[in-house]
């Protein structure tokens, strides 16, 4: 019997979504898939569609890969839009051909609405939807200096804080009388413009555009109907979304008035042979502009083209938990009491910045909705009372002061049903969570790979993670926070020990406070926390059995067997004669050079032998380790500053040289990064940094907690206008704090997330001196900064340090045979293994 033909249109994040739940059905053996897609790319994360602009490309944004769609038999068809749908025919025609289909899917998603403005198609005014939006966005932002998002939403601010991001300053402009009316009400409203506006983005709300044309001082000036104007470089249009239903409309399927395809529970339309899913459908008058509603119409209709007569959606929850240009925000359900006989509840903390309201029915037993700003720890508890119908306590304001005022603990994970909603994106439960755990789940990361819960937007994963260990510790699974079996201790607690008792070698710490001899966790652990509280080198006798083998040379090897030598350059300013030596090294051992992310310069191809007669070389010409190989401080990135750049308003340059030179060589749990940019056009990408700062006409921003690599994250505003020496102090404080409490190699980033209290409480410990340990982290980090020591200098001036570097012991200059060397654009490097 011949297979039935099921075509997919569209090939977005609800798209793939049904296509992983259905080819893993039984029912998809009894069908061809073809899937067209109008972009380019395959589908990726629009949630995270912001990150592409800090470094995440489509790879990394990408829901799957063209080898999976090839390995689950998938006809996958990019670039090649549908333009038209034959009904009686069951067809679709593309400009490449008609394509019949038994089954169709209409997941073709929206489109951003832009409102019918006199000049809206300025080729410097924009969407905010695709890639490709988003490069032609760059593009224009390259010689701006201000843009402006036409829209307070959800997206709109997303897409303000991308226009920051790229160095612009950013304007959001509103039409209602506050931002995220949908979402929040006046009260919330408006302390998410101050926060906002804190962060440096100007809001205008009850504004409407009647006009767009050339600008005077910018490129465009937008005119206002109450007879104000705004000029700016870029627009960028984010004031809704509206369905994409032409194809449906055209092919007269029912539609809704307002548009959107009708669909039954089913998900199915006016014709049971076509679906539809996603924000393209409408199901009982209402759009759902989030993923997660369309991922449950997903695994719905996955369910009902398998033949189950009881899939059917139902609806689906529209709560958010957001963090906006670093401002947390939170909507729940009913949030503005439209329920009849609706009851408020408000917290407001103006000084804190905590604005938090609870929606509760007229007995006062249940809670409707909710609304927070500016402080989300909250929200798990509040939605879960919410969606599971959990009776409020008898003082339910409990649940929304703080505990210093009365504040009751948040919902324990025991509390919660077994029908309790923990990921509502993949739809998880609490059951389907004890369930993966009864199944051998063992961990948080099992559970998370077998359920796929915070896998979508995140928001959920602190709750997993208690749920997890709760469930773990219920069927007697220590949930153990020991560095490893050799310890029972955290890497925090081994910090006490050592700091506390004066412990200075390995040995003495096993000995007293742990069992056995140590393996690769604990002892580069232990070696680092030892040199964050000592300072000494790391190739003393206690210490050189600690290390790995990139901190034992001091260099980091590569994949043939040689190493790579990186000098440091704080700030990134060399002077001539110092870019001749790195020249002249290079040449003189015929090493592979590259300049690096972090501007400095890489030196590849040194043998074991040579790294000490190099280090020789540069040490005598004023250079010295830049510590590529240790988790510590890495780099200080900076722009030119208000020394060169016409835009500068500090010494970037300086600063960043001031910085490096404090805290080169400081052991942390993980590798530190900084920049410096003499404006807020950003031009060092400080906030993408583990500490970044960012100068003003006052002096200096601080951001924190930032990092690049797999987990791109943006860090967040901690201070503002600091002097030279209250940025120094505040950064000693912060820097010596995550030295003493964060985990084994854990980066600021996630540090900062696993602290009770985020941020907030970082700036009670930092900037209030809520535990009382400030004076002591600066004098901690004083001594760091006192006994300060370049590591390859102090090697090779060692007769017994340097006998570590010696190849062969009988024949020094001997070549090592295995190592193949090729010539590519001048420069020696390693035969690749496949040539």
């Amino acid at each position: 019997m011949s297979k039935k033909t099921l075509i997919v249109i569209g090939n977005g994040m609800v798209g793939h979504h049904f296509l992983e739940q259905f080819v893993t059905s039984s029912g998809a053996a009894e069908y061809e898939i073809l899937v067209f897609g109008e972009e380019k790319q395959l589908a990726y994360d629009r949630v995270h569609l912001s990150e592409y602009f800090i470094g995440s490309t489509h790879a990394d944004l990408a829901m799957g890969t063209a080898d999976w769609y090839s390995g689950q038999g998938i006809q996958l068809r990019l670039n090649e839009p549908v333009t038209a749908l034959n009904r009686d025919q069951r067809t679709v025609t593309t400009p490449k051909g008609e394509y019949g289909y038994d089954e169709l899917v209409l997941a073709t998603g929206s489109f951003p609405f832009v409102p019918p403005i006199e000049g809206r198609e300025h080729p410097h005014c924009f969407v905010y939807r695709t890639l490709e939006d988003l490069d032609a966005i760059r593009a224009s932002a390259h010689e701006a200096k201000s843009g402006v998002v036409v829209g307070g939403g959800l997206l709109g601010l997303e897409a303000a804080n991308a226009l920051k991001s790229l160095g612009l300053q950013a304007h959001v402009v509103e039409f209602a009388p506050r931002l995220m009316p949908v979402q929040l009400d006046n009260d919330g409203g408006a302390l998410l413009r101050h926060k906002i506006e804190e962060l440096g983005v100007q809001v205008h709300t009850e504004k409407a555009t009647t006009a767009i044309f050339e600008g005077e001082n910018a490129r465009l000036r937008m005119n206002f109907s109450d007879d104000s104007h705004l000029e700016t470089d870029l627009i960028v249009f984010s004031a809704g979304i509206r369905p994409q239903d032409a194809l449906a409309r055209a092919s007269g399927l029912d539609v809704g008035e307002r548009g959107g395809i009708v669909v039954n529970d089913q998900c199915s339309t006016s014709d049971p042979h076509i679906h539809a899913i996603g924000e393209c459908a409408l199901w009982e008058q209402r759009i759902f502009g989030l993923v997660a509603p369309g991922y449950t119409m997903a695994r719905t209709l996955a369910s009902v083209l398998n033949g189950d007569n009881n899939a059917a959606f139902t609806g689906a929850d529209m709560s958010t938990k957001l963090k906006l240009l670093g401002v947390d925000v939170g909507s729940i359900g009913d949030a503005h009491a439209q329920t009849p006989g609706a009851r408020n509840i408000r917290f407001n903390d103006e000084q804190a910045g905590h604005y938090r309201r609870m929606v509760i029915s007229e007995d006062g037993k249940t809670l409707l909705g909710a609304i927070l700003v500016g402080d989300n720890s909250h929200y798990d508890s509040l939605l879960q009372y919410a969606l599971n119908g959990i009776p409020l306590p008898e003082n339910p304001e409990t649940l929304i002061l703080p505990e210093s005022q009365g504040g009751a603990p948040v919902l324990g994970p025991d509390a919660l049903p077994e029908t309790a909603s923990i990921c509502s994106c993949h739809n998880v439960t609490k059951s389907d969570i004890c369930n993966a755990i009864d199944a051998g789940c063992a961990d948080f990361g099992s559970v998370k790979a077998k359920t796929k819960a915070s896998t979508g937007c995140g928001g959920c994963t602190a709750l997993l993670k208690t749920v997890v260990d709760c469930e773990l510790e219920k069927r007697g699974v220590e949930v153990s926070k020991d560095i490893c079996e050799h310890f029972p201790y955290s890497r925090q607690e081994l910090f006490h020990l050592i700091r506390v008792n004066g412990i200075r070698t390995f040995r003495t710490l096993i000995r007293q406070h742990g069992m056995g001899q140590g393996c690769d966790i604990c002892k580069p652990a232990v070696g680092s926390i030892l040199a964050s509280c000592w300072n000494e080198h790391i190739l003393t006798t206690d210490h050189v059995p600690l290390q790995d083998t990139n901190d034992t040379f001091m260099a980091n090897m590569q994949k043939n067997g040689t190493y790579s030598i990186v000098p440091r350059i704080p700030g990134g300013e060399i002077t001539p004669d110092k870019l001749i030596v790195l020249g002249e090294v290079a040449r003189e051992y015929d090493l592979y050079t590259k300049i690096t992310g972090g501007q400095r310069v890489d030196l590849f191809g040194a043998t074991l032998s040579q790294l000490p007669e190099i280090w020789e070389k540069l040490i005598a010409a004023g250079f010295e380790t830049g510590h590529a190989y240790g988790k510590s401080l890495r780099t200080v990135k900076s722009c030119v500053g208000n020394t060169w750049c016409r835009y500068g308003v500090q010494d970037s340059v300086g600063m960043a040289i001031r910085l490096e030179d404090r805290y080169k060589g400081l052991r942390a749990p993980h590798k530190v990064k900084m920049a410096v940019s003499g404006c807020t056009r950003e031009c060092a990408e400080a906030q993408s940094k583990d500490f970044g700062v960012i100068a003003t006409e006052n002096g200096w921003n601080l951001y924190v907690c930032g990092n690049g690599g797999m987990r791109p994250r943006h860090a967040d505003l901690f201070a503002t206008d600091l002097s030279d020496e209250e940025l120094i102090r505040t950064i000693d404080r912060v820097v010596m704090f995550y030295v003493r409490t964060a985990d084994r190699l854990q980066r600021t980033s996630v540090w900062m997330e696993n602290l009770e209290g985020g941020l907030e409480y970082l700036k009670q410990v930092v900037l209030e001196d809520s535990l009382g340990i400030c004076a002591e982290l600066e004098e901690h980090m004083a001594g760091i900064v006192d006994t300060y020591q370049c590591e390859w200098k102090t090697a090779v001036e060692d007769p017994e340090k340097r006998k570590r570097f010696r190849e062969f012991v009988n024949l020094p200059e001997q070549k090592d045979p295995e190592q193949q060397w090729t010539s590519e654009r001048g420069q020696r490097r390693p035969v690749l293994e496949s040539a």
